[in-house]
């Protein structure tokens, strides 16, 4: 008989998730993770805090009162990382005492260490002290998530030259900083930092960033950074790094030359299972750390899943906790369905973006035509009531059936109103569901009724004609 019936490395989102599930499922169940990462990335260094640290900028820059009260309008006048720091450990610290709960109310064993594979159903789990205790189990599944990936030609010190991860390690905030990178993260840490007063330089080798969202979106997104006195050299890549005593010099391969007290690599993510020692479960990752899974997140090895970051895109928390959720459910032979393949995106910048279902070029691209309804928050008493006049919601609408084809949000409240959308989408309905329905007023949900009503007028213009 072997110890666990599942046996779950990694407590983050997806792990967390999975070994609940499994617990649910009446299985003996243990979960493996350092004492003080209880929570993976999500809680200790990644969502999270970048989350906590966003609403701190937002209350004390007091930048979303601007357009009510003048542009001069701040909260606290010099703001110190401190500042920053202090709710973004208050809510850590909650959480994992959360995740510490449910777990123990579960009856979930934590084993505290990290895990290596002796055999395909043997782990070693090795304490801070050094202290090794072997565990067998009948299924593994692992969550390990994934760390910065830090390019070897990049000299790190976690002060001048930092990585996503070294953010919350800052002693003070840096009065310039370049971001190499304008992916989620890069632009999320931009827009936090230009929020704040940092002059701020992204540098991007491709063309545009965030090529995945809807082009008008990022456009707005754009206009509002450089409106924070963000500066963007897209096209361009860093030729080298040089770091000096008041602040470090990133080299462009075009020649520029651009000074700055902090520069963050933000250049994608490594999984962390270098230290697994794979090999000994009959397993490999890719250069990239990631471990390659069935529809069932089944690895190579039938009896071991992995799920989360670890697995590639789309490297979300919320899609982790379903993966964990669903992987445990089949290692315990429990009828489940796949992964729902609508997903939400929420890209929390300063102004946030959130997303659901195909963009204007994916659309175009694939010769599918679709008709624009557009609600801008500006016409809405809500908009004016937060001081949000610049934020949008836009429906993109299928003429032949009058479904929902993508729902794309700009704004104030974003990653929260794409929901209605998606249960909108997901349950099939129609843009004439949301021209019949009655929102509360004056909300921010009221714009599904001005962009479906926007999108039925366009629809009827079209069929007068033809008719």
């Amino acid at each position: 008989m072997t110890d666990f019936e599942v046996l779950v490395l990694g407590s983050g989102p997806g792990g967390q998730k999975a070994a609940i599930a499994a617990a649910k499922l009446e299985r003996r169940v243990a979960i493996v993770d350092r004492r003080d990462m209880i929570g993976g990335v999500c809680i200790n260094t990644g969502t999270i805090p970048s989350k906590t640290l966003r609403e701190a900028v937002l209350y004390l820059t007091g930048l979303t009162q601007r357009d009510m009260y003048g542009q001069s309008y701040r909260l606290k006048e010099d703001i110190t990382v401190t500042d920053l720091t202090v709710r973004t450990r208050h809510v850590v610290g909650r959480e994992v005492d959360v995740i510490r709960s449910q777990l123990a109310r579960n009856r979930v064993t934590v084993l505290t260490g990290s895990g290596e594979f002796v055999d395909p159903h043997t782990v070693a789990v090795v304490d801070e002290r050094g202290n090794e205790v072997k565990v067998t189990a009948d299924k593994i599944i692992i969550a390990t998530g994934t760390r910065p990936a830090r390019p070897s030609s990049v000299e790190f010190d976690d002060q001048t030259i930092i990585d996503s991860d070294g953010i919350l390690q800052l002693d003070r905030v840096p009065d310039s900083m370049v971001v190499v990178g304008a992916g989620v993260i890069g632009i999320e840490y931009a827009s936090m930092f230009a929020a704040l007063g940092t002059k701020v330089t992204v540098v991007e080798r491709r063309d545009r960033m965030l090529d995945f969202c809807d082009l008008e979106v990022v456009e707005s997104l754009k206009y509002h950074l450089r409106d924070l006195a963000v500066t963007f050299r897209f096209g361009e890549t860093v030729a080298a790094v040089e770091r000096h005593p008041r602040g470090a010099l990133t080299i462009l391969e075009s020649g520029k030359k651009i000074p700055a007290s902090t520069v963050m690599y933000s250049a994608g993510r490594q999984g962390m299972t270098e230290n697994l020692a794979l090999g000994a479960a009959g397993l490999a990752a890719d250069e990239r750390g990631r471990i390659a899974v069935d529809e069932f997140y089944r690895t190579a090895v039938p009896h071991i899943y992995a799920v989360g970051d670890v697995i590639g895109f789309p490297s979300l928390a919320a899609t982790s906790m379903e993966q964990g959720r669903l992987a445990a459910y089949h290692a315990c032979d429990e009828p489940v369905s796949g992964m729902n393949q609508l997903q939400p995106i929420g890209i929390y910048t300063i102004p946030e973006i959130s997303f659901i279902g195909k963009t204007e070029d994916e659309l175009t691209d694939a010769l599918v035509p679709f008709e624009v309804g557009v609600s801008r928050y500006r016409e809405l008493a809500r908009g004016q009531i937060i001081g949000d006049t610049y934020g949008m919601l836009k429906l993109l609408v299928s003429p032949e059936d009058r479904s929902l084809l993508g729902v794309h949000v700009f704004g104030t409240g974003a990653t929260e109103l794409i929901h209605i959308g998606q249960a909108v989408m997901g349950c099939g309905g129609t843009v004439d569901y949301l021209v019949d329905a009655v929102f509360n007023y004056p909300t921010l949900a009221e714009s599904y009724k001005v962009a479906a009503l926007d999108a039925v007028n366009k629809l009827r213009r079209v069929a007068r004609i033809t008719d």
